[in-house]
């Protein structure tokens, strides 16, 4: 791991659902309260931090939104120092808890990190705290490669804050998640987190009200009225927190869902006109909250909103509205800024982006299949599809691709191959050959050239390793993910249909994160393949959070750390051949190429994933389908016999 490494972590506004995640907790002692639910989201501001690993303490600066800096401050990597930084309630407090928490269950050394720059607003229901303790776990997990996973690096988080005398919800760490809307469900002690996808990009206007509030004060009012109601005001508060609440979140997913932005602003309307009802009356000094109601009824306002509501505990902290477009978004900043003197900022929930492009490394010499790779490309090796039509290797992976929904497909090829490939896609039979075609061939033709208008060629002057490959396709990629399939890999799905590569999209459109297919491999096979380390994510989608990337690994270091839970003792995960990156890879290596950073003489793409894997989320999903290899004898012997069948 490269250090310092760049971290950013947002605040979070919880869009529905505030106070009803400890509700949740008084399960424990009444069964008949309704599970607590949230929809949370990150803010576009937050903290940025450079960290790097320290000898023996936790190093701390801190520069927060008016310029001011705190710290350094040094507390030593000690379990009985840092839980008395975290219990004395300091400025420092909510790292030195986390610090605590990771000190206690790993073996660690320390940690500096400087929070260089603060554009999240502070103590406004933003969680700015719960930002610095998931800042300091996923420096830990980062930098230490502890191998947690997000709902991990949250799960410490709040260990750590409330080893201070912050009384937090389990919510606010929802800020672990980053810009992902989620929706959490709270029984007892027990966390469902659902990462949400929205078809439409839906703008809001976060507003600092520059009022007061005493958020403690509304914590102890409301506690009061758990685990058992007796009073009406008791009853009022358990029914909006819980059945009220349940059905709003419900309604809410589904407007999310649908990129709806005047129905969500519709139920935060709702929320609110519900929550004064039956939540001001459990405590009316701070929920009355004028400064909140005069912004949401303000009349010069309205033509650019479509509802909003507090934010938070709810006061006069801050206040939400959805608004109708990019235009309002602006219009609504300077009404506030001008007439109310307010200060607010910007949240953007964006739709989720599909992969368009598709890159085939095609490039390689063929070595394995000598002497006939002397007359002919790996890649144009024939096989015969199921339909009966014998086509070059290459064709069926790009069919592959486009039948996915991939736009525009991208071939890395040697310097002096790329006629051949041109000719592949490109080149037109003379009328001649043309006519002597039996008519679906004739079709076939036709439809090649379609095809051939969505892809491109690259050439890799030097050989250089998979790696390097991957790297030349940088500038043709951009900067949007990614689909990457291996150019002698060859695919058939299922009993289910749905190709392979479609599956793959499928999880990333739900997930929004890097992912590599993998396969069950038996443990004989797997000195052939990558290899991966991952711990269950969803086993109904069957989706894992990769801890670890092996290059063919032995089988000793294998049964030692590429186990995976609930997998047969001979079986492991092994990479599949497809994969869909953030474009970051692409600066992973071009900075091993610039460094000379080779394994086994060349750059390789493992390595790389598994530092784009330390620095983001990496998700592996097991593929419903089969992986034929066309580089070897026997395998492509095997494919030409059993892939058309």
């Amino acid at each position: 791991m490269k250090e310092p490494l760049e971290l950013f972590i947002p605040g979070r506004v919880c869009l529905f659902g505030e106070h009803s995640d400890w509700a949740g907790e008084y399960r424990r002692q009444n069964a008949d309260i309704e599970k607590g639910h949230t929809i949370l989201t990150g803010t576009n501001q937050g903290i940025f931090a450079r960290v790097k690993k320290h000898m023996d303490a936790l190093v701390i600066r801190s520069t927060m939104p008016d310029g001011r800096i705190f710290g350094p401050h040094t507390i030593p990597m000690d379990l009985s120092a840092l839980i008395e930084e975290a219990e004395n309630g300091g400025f420092f407090s909510y790292a030195a808890g986390v610090a605590y928490q990771i000190l206690t269950h790993y073996h660690v050394r320390g940690l500096e990190i400087d929070n260089y720059a603060t554009n999240l607003p502070i103590k406004k229901g933003l969680s700015s705290s719960a930002a610095i303790c998931v800042l300091v776990a996923r420096a830990f997990n980062k930098l230490f490669d502890l191998k947690m996973t997000v709902r991990g690096e949250m799960e410490v988080a709040y260990q750590g804050e409330i080893r201070t005398p912050s009384r937090c919800g389990r919510m606010d760490q929802g800020c672990a998640f980053g810009s992902r809307p989620v929706l959490i469900t709270y029984d007892r002690e027990l966390l469902n987190i659902r990462e949400l996808r929205v078809k439409k990009d839906i703008h809001f206007v976060i507003v600092d009200l520059k009022g007061e509030k005493d958020t403690m004060e509304i914590l102890r009012s409301l506690n009061r009225c758990y685990p058992y109601a007796e009073t009406d005001v008791e009853k009022g508060v358990q029914h909006y927190l819980g059945p009220v609440n349940k059905e709003i979140n419900m309604n809410a997913i589904e407007a999310l869902s649908d990129g709806d932005g005047e129905r969500l602003g519709g139920l935060m309307t709702k929320a609110q006109r519900l929550f004064d009802k039956y939540m001001i009356p459990a405590c009316p000094s701070q929920l009355t909250a004028p400064l909140l109601h005069r912004a949401l009824a303000y009349p010069a306002l309205q033509p650019y909103i479509f509802g909003g509501k507090g934010v938070g505990s709810q006061g006069d902290g801050c206040v939400q509205f959805v608004v109708k477009d990019k235009d309002s978004q602006k219009k609504v900043m300077e009404i506030l800024e001008k007439e109310l003197g307010c200060e607010s900022f910007t949240l953007d929930i964006m739709a989720a982006r599909g992969v368009r492009k598709a890159v085939i490394p095609a490039a390689g010499f063929g070595t394995r299949l000598f002497p006939a790779t002397k007359i002919i490309k790996k890649e144009l090796f024939p096989v015969v599809d199921e339909n009966g039509i014998a086509k070059p290797i290459i064709l069926a992976i790009v069919e592959e691709a486009l039948s996915a929904g991939i736009e525009k497909v991208c071939l890395i090829v040697q310097k002096g191959d790329e006629g051949l490939f041109e000719d592949l896609f490109n080149g037109q039979l003379s009328v001649e050959h043309y006519n002597k075609l039996p008519q679906r061939f004739k079709e076939y033709h036709d439809e090649l050239l379609e095809i051939g208008k969505r892809v491109s060629i690259i050439t890799q002057d030097r050989q250089e390793g998979f790696g390097h490959a991957v790297w030349c396709a940088k500038d043709w990629v951009g900067d949007e993910p990614f689909f990457l399939m291996l150019g002698d890999h060859l695919y058939k799905s299922s009993e289910s249909g749905v190709p392979c590569a479609r599956q793959l999209m499928d999880m990333y459109e739900k997930y929004q994160t890097n992912i590599v297919a993998a396969q069950l491999t038996p443990e004989s096979l797997i000195s052939n393949f990558g290899t991966l380390a991952a711990a269950w994510r969803d086993k109904d989608d069957w989706i894992l959070g990769v801890t670890e990337f092996c290059e063919k690994p032995t089988v000793d270091y294998a049964k030692n750390n590429l186990r995976v839970e609930g997998l047969p003792e001979d079986q492991y995960l092994c990479i599949f051949g497809q994969y869909i990156l953030k474009p970051e890879l692409f600066r992973i290596l071009e900075d091993n190429i610039e460094n000379n950073v080779r394994e086994r003489g060349e750059f390789q793409l493992t390595s790389a994933l598994e530092t784009l894997r330390q620095a983001d989320e990496f998700l592996a999903y097991i593929t419903r389908g089969r992986r034929f290899d066309t580089g070897l004898p026997n395998a492509y012997l095997e494919t030409i016999t059993k892939f058309g069948s």
